[in-house]
């Protein structure tokens, strides 16, 4: 049964590329810088074509064909400064930071940029980043006991004075701190995003997150995929919202796409992408169900961060807003895009794919019989 509301309209993000080598681990042309000027301007073209998020990716080392990365939270930071309404989401691992401090650097991000900080939180798992910095390796699930101490840390600290919390890997002692981040309205704090496919993930999600982060699915995946954590969410009484990743290939005709992905795949930088599977091979298959992180994907799969081909937005502008709107029906309220070349493809889609969108969810609610609320600048700013 979908609980989508048909009234409020999708929001739509986008992956920072914060590290080189593009989204796709292939050697097919990609036009997409890493460097900062890039970014800014990227930044700035997605939230003139009505993009309300950017998602900062973390990566300390040299992996999955990113030889060079900058760090997220300062990414994240310039780029705030650099916009007016774009929300930026930085990605952080517990075990890296100490939630107290983090929630203090968000305070000023959020301050300094109105109201617009947010921070996605990364359980980890790339072991070699954590053992190379001398720091604690936990087995799978006990990464989630520490996230979630991790999320409640942040949130009590951003919403009460004289916070404390007794757990197993962080104490927090009668501490407040100012100021508090900014009081947006129908935002409590800045968001806290989380993603994980794993019975473990889906579980934390539900208790503490805010939103749930989905790597990409067919339609039928991403409604398994969100059940745990729909249970999850129900037994605490919470309602996060849910957000799915998806690589697109927006051509003139569906052909002209999906030779675009033949041949991102016919490139594809094989030890690259070998090398990323075995990493990975601790997120998914060493859970005691099997159902973590890219537990059941392909090498095509792999090519791209996160599942993104399998999400299927691929095809004309009309083709890909149709099957956007499908997983709306399922419950998706955000969706995290990715592009061969940034620049040009978020302009375009936000000309060509997002008023068709627009057009198809006002058609739904009004079948519904449901208000359709298009976005409006207060609505983007809380986040609404």
């Amino acid at each position: 049964m979908s609980t989508a509301d048909f009234s409020q309209p999708l929001k739509f993000a986008y992956w920072v590329p914060n590290v080189s080598g593009g989204l796709v681990v292939s050697t097919i042309e990609q036009r997409t810088g890493w460097d900062f000027e890039y970014n800014r301007k990227l930044a700035r073209i997605a939230e003139d074509a009505g993009f309300e998020y950017a998602l900062s990716q973390t990566r300390y080392s040299a992996s999955y064909g990113a030889d060079k990365q900058h760090e997220a939270t300062a990414f994240s930071l310039a780029l705030l400064a650099a916009t007016e309404k774009l929300k930026v989401i930085a990605a952080v691992h517990p075990g890296m930071w100490h939630p107290g401090v983090l929630a203090k650097f968000i305070i000023t991000a959020d301050v300094i940029s109105n109201g617009r900080a947010a921070v996605n939180i990364v359980s980890g798992w790339l072991k070699s980043e954590f053992t190379g910095f001398g720091l604690p390796w936990l087995e799978h699930d006990e990464r989630y006991v520490r996230t979630e101490e991790f999320i409640r840390v942040l949130r009590g600290l951003w919403t009460q004075e004289h916070y404390s919390q007794a757990g197993k890997y962080y104490n927090i002692t009668d501490f407040t701190l100012s100021p508090a981040p900014v009081g947006v309205p129908g935002r409590v704090h800045p968001e806290i995003f989380f993603g994980g496919n794993s019975t473990a993930a889906q579980a934390t999600a539900g208790r503490v997150a805010d939103w749930y982060f989905s790597n990409g699915k067919d339609l039928e995946g991403f409604r398994e995929n969100i059940a745990g954590v729909r249970t999850s969410a129900a037994a605490a009484g919470r309602h996060p919202r849910f957000g799915l990743n998806g690589f697109v290939i927006a051509r003139d005709s569906e052909k002209e796409a999906r030779e675009t992905l033949r041949e991102i795949v016919a490139k594809a930088h094989r030890p690259a992408v070998e090398g990323f599977r075995d990493a990975v091979q601790e997120a998914g298959p060493s859970t005691r169900d099997g159902k973590g992180m890219w537990a059941d994907s392909s090498f095509e799969d792999l090519i791209q961060y996160n599942d993104g081909f399998r999400t299927q937005l691929i095809g004309t502008p009309e083709q890909i807003a149709e099957r956007i709107i499908e997983y709306k029906k399922l419950g998706v309220n955000l969706m995290l895009t990715c592009y061969l070349h940034f620049q040009e493809e978020v302009e375009a889609f936000g000309r060509d794919v997002l008023p068709i969108v627009r057009a198809l969810e006002a058609d739904l609610a009004d079948r519904a019989g449901v208000d359709f609320h298009l976005p409006t600048p207060s609505t983007v700013k809380a986040g609404l």
